[in-house]
């Protein structure tokens, strides 16, 4: 079937899955794609290119668009023929599968294609990425997609109209027996043997193959011409019971091919001749004889010819029965046999898939090479965002580490724990506990070991673990942990990162005098040109973080026009960067920013360039709280009812990332808008909840608003109580004022000088707002000062004597 499906289709696109590299991402595809190419391995870096630009010719794609994409796949380096891809290692991912999917499309637009995958259930998280996507698009398209897998394996697929599912059942006693005549060549095999074959293969058609060869190719029949008969008395264990003995059986007779099928199956089910002639160690001619016995048996298909060939076992079982005649000795010798070959014949390998020499050594009982090439496996593959690839190649590593003498072992565990938290945070979320457990033991090594090189990333992980879950106490202790070790280690870089953590955790106390100090010498160490780097160490550039925490310190402090040009510097500091991470970041902070100053539109605008982001690079935290401030914004708009849902929604999914942190915050909004729906008592009860939550976890920057937004609550119910309103606009502004937050002391002051005015104290409503408006110097065209300088004329009008005018 398969080879009249190839002889119809323009391409004839297969790879199979293999349970070895079942932690690679996309290794079939990549071995698809360099056979398709045409890669030697001799080949240079520019002739490699060169073939990959010929192979991307053959589709509708542009090829100056996906070679990068595809180079970087196959870590090719393109020198200057192509710029650097400005991408987040998941939208690479995401364009890389998308463009792998519009070449299969492509070639189907010349002629039909077949595109055939093996034994799915094996395969890795990313392949089963594209194969959904490619099934999705397919539709329509002159290409037919042929899959196996196993009974257990639940496809997603099943829902699609163009998805035909066929299961294959065992063999009927008829359909055997017809399978045994086929390959007999319709000559009838004696009754008894015919009998024998059929019931104890089971119907299961590779067995009913296996053990027809293996009578055939034993002397317990003879040739009649037109028919089988028994050479003599049918011996009671003539016939392998099993598929495993029928495998073995037939392997037995191959004789020296024997050999060179147990050196093949420890490389794997697909096997280069390249690579088999240096581990085998045979001359030539025994090589190539032997493989010519394993193709003519059937158990082993080539493809190309030798030297270029390369080979697969037909089933994976066919391997597995030639790697289970290998003593243990013998076996862990091939795979260092193996791996040495890799290493230095084939450095393309060492370099695209360091998971498949992390293997081979693993099998060879060599710990040590093995976990640094787990390591590196899991480096490339969360460079590549193949986030889940990378957790399991980097707990095969931890999981070596017990063979290794204590000193080496340490060492490679904090690097292997470093990684490891970095995968977990970008699976899980920052706040997940699995990666805050893999912060911890990394710091623990760090300190048993005197690494302080790796101490600051740690370092700042575990400050992000705690701060975003609102766990203000432990942050801050890691935060000043940080700057005492910062102020030893007399490092710039080190320093202003320092100031940078405890800045903004300063912030979030409430601490706003504090938290500027600490921003504005971030500022002052930050060189540009030295500095730079530090965004992929520590997920954002630093001074565009400084940048965005002093916008809300600025603004907090009663600086608001200093606060928006700090905002706007950091969000072209960001675009100039070119780091996703860093712009999500800026506009995430800008996006509050334009909230805190209830600019709707802005802030509107803000979200909706951060949403775009978050879903085209996958943030969901950035997402999540982007959605909420579209939300208040929407509503500001007058589009209540989809305004609020977006509100309702937005603190679950930022919950759902494993965040406590902005909960208040989220709270509040949530809580005014009920307020201003007529849904008083509901808001009342979100801010009660949110003022717990102050207490629980100290984080107080937004505690004198949930106390001023309490207050006007108050005034809209049915039976306002303008008593309780004071006491909590009092409450807000007597918090505004320990913390220094003089804007926040505005409102809630300009909110009790109104409540004093309408009750006729027009004298002490002036005095609690008068002095507090004089003290600013800036930012008089914003609304809080408009409203405040507003209010103030209605108390003097108010309290002035009206002429009489009757006569």
């Amino acid at each position: 079937l398969r080879g009249r499906l190839e002889d119809e289709a323009h391409t004839a696109l297969s790879h199979y899955c293999s349970p070895h590299h079942q932690t690679s991402p996309l290794h079939p595809v990549i071995g698809l794609l360099e056979r398709a190419a045409g890669f030697a391995a001799d080949d240079p870096a520019a002739t490699r290119l060169d073939k990959l630009e010929a192979l991307l010719a053959l589709s509708s794609n542009d090829v100056s668009v996906v070679a990068p994409l595809l180079a970087a796949l196959l870590s090719l380096e393109t020198g200057a023929r192509y710029p650097p891809l400005d991408m987040s290692p998941h939208r690479q991912k995401e364009r890389t599968l998308e463009v792998l999917v519009d070449q299969v499309l492509g070639l189907g637009t010349r002629r039909p294609v077949l595109a055939l995958y093996e034994d799915v259930h094996w395969a890795d998280p990313t392949s089963l990425e594209l194969l959904d996507l490619l099934i999705d698009r397919v539709q329509g398209a002159p290409v037919l997609v042929l899959i196996t897998f196993r009974p257990e394996f639940e496809p997603s697929w099943t829902c699609y109209a163009h998805v035909t599912a066929l299961t294959l059942s065992r063999l009927s006693r008829r359909q055997g027996a017809a399978m045994v005549a086929r390959l007999s060549g319709s000559k009838a095999l004696p009754p008894a043997v015919l009998d024998q074959i059929v019931a104890k293969t089971d119907g299961v058609p590779l067995f009913v193959e296996e053990l027809t060869r293996t009578v055939l190719e034993t002397n317990l029949l003879r040739d009649e011409g037109d028919h089988y008969a028994l050479a003599g008395p049918l011996p009671p264990m003539a016939i392998p019971a099993t598929l495993q003995e029928s495998l073995l059986a037939r392997l037995d007779r191959l004789a020296p091919a024997r050999e060179v099928a147990q050196v093949a199956a420890a490389i794997g089910r697909e096997f280069s001749h390249e690579l088999l002639a240096i581990a085998a160690a045979l001359p030539e001619s025994e090589l190539q004889a032997a493989l010519d016995d394993l193709v003519g048996s059937g158990l082993a298909f080539r493809r190309g010819t030798p030297p270029l060939a390369t080979y697969s076992f037909k089933h994976a079982l066919v391997q597995d029965a030639a790697y289970a005649t290998l003593v243990r000795a013998k076996r862990q010798r091939l795979h260092a046999r193996i791996a040495a070959a890799l290493e230095q014949h084939f450095p393309e390998s060492v370099q695209v898939q360091p998971e498949l020499l992390a293997h081979h050594y693993m099998k060879a009982g060599l710990a040590e090479p093995a976990i640094d090439y787990w390591l590196r496996a899991g480096r490339r593959a969360i460079s590549r965002s193949a986030m889940i690839e990378a957790l399991a190649q980097l707990r095969n590593g931890l999981d070596l580490l017990a063979g290794l003498p204590e000193a080496d072992r340490r060492w490679r565990e904090l690097d292997l724990q470093v990684a490891l938290g970095v995968a977990l945070m970008a699976t899980q979320g920052w706040a997940a506990p699995e990666a805050g457990r893999a912060n911890t033991r990394a710091r623990e090594l760090c300190e048993q070991i005197g690494a302080t090189t790796q101490l600051w990333p740690v370092l700042y992980g575990q400050w992000v673990f705690h701060g975003v879950r609102a766990e203000h106490n432990a942050a801050r202790e890691v935060a000043d942990e940080f700057a005492r070790r910062a102020q030893d280690q007399q490092e710039d870089s080190v320093t202003l990162v320092a100031h940078r953590v405890r800045g903004t955790g300063a912030f979030w106390r409430g601490e706003a005098a504090a938290a500027r100090g600490d921003l504005e010498r971030t500022l002052a160490l930050y060189d540009p040109e030295r500095h730079h780097p530090l965004a992929f160490l520590y997920v954002q550039d630093p001074r565009v973080a400084a940048l965005s925490g002093l916008s809300w310190t600025l603004f907090a402090l009663g600086y608001p026009e200093q606060a928006r040009a700090r905002s706007r510097e950091a969000i072209e500091a960001a675009l100039k960067l070119a780091h996703l991470n860093t712009l999500g970041y800026a506009l995430l902070f800008a996006s509050f920013f334009e909230q805190f100053r209830r600019a709707g539109r802005e802030a509107r605008d803000r979200a909706e360039a951060l949403v775009e982001l978050a879903i085209e690079q996958n943030f969901p935290h950035f997402l999540a709280a982007a959605s909420t401030i579209r939300g208040w914004a929407l509503l500001q708009s007058g589009e209540t009812d989809t305004g609020l849902a977006q509100l309702r929604q937005g603190l679950p999914a930022w919950q759902a990332t494993g965040a406590g942190l902005y909960e208040p915050y989220f709270l509040g909004l949530q809580a005014e808008a009920l307020g201003r729906s007529g849904a008083v008592e509901e808001g009342l009860d979100l801010i009660a909840k949110a003022l717990g939550r102050v207490e629980e976890t100290g984080e107080r920057w937004f505690e004198a608003e949930l106390h001023r937004m309490k207050g006007e609550l108050m005034l809209r119910l049915r039976k306002a109580d303008p008593a309780a309103a004071e006491a909590r606009f009092r409450q807000a502004a007597s918090v505004a004022r320990q913390q220094g937050a003089k804007l926040w002391e505005l409102r809630a002051t300009t909110c009790l000088a109104g409540l004093c005015r309408e009750q006729g104290r027009h004298g002490e409503a002036h005095d609690l707002l008068s002095p507090l408006y004089s003290q600013f110097t800036e930012g008089f065209g914003t609304p809080d000062l408009q409203a405040a300088r507003a209010m103030l004329r209605e108390i003097i009008a108010s309290s002035e004597p009206k002429n009489n005018t009757s006569s």
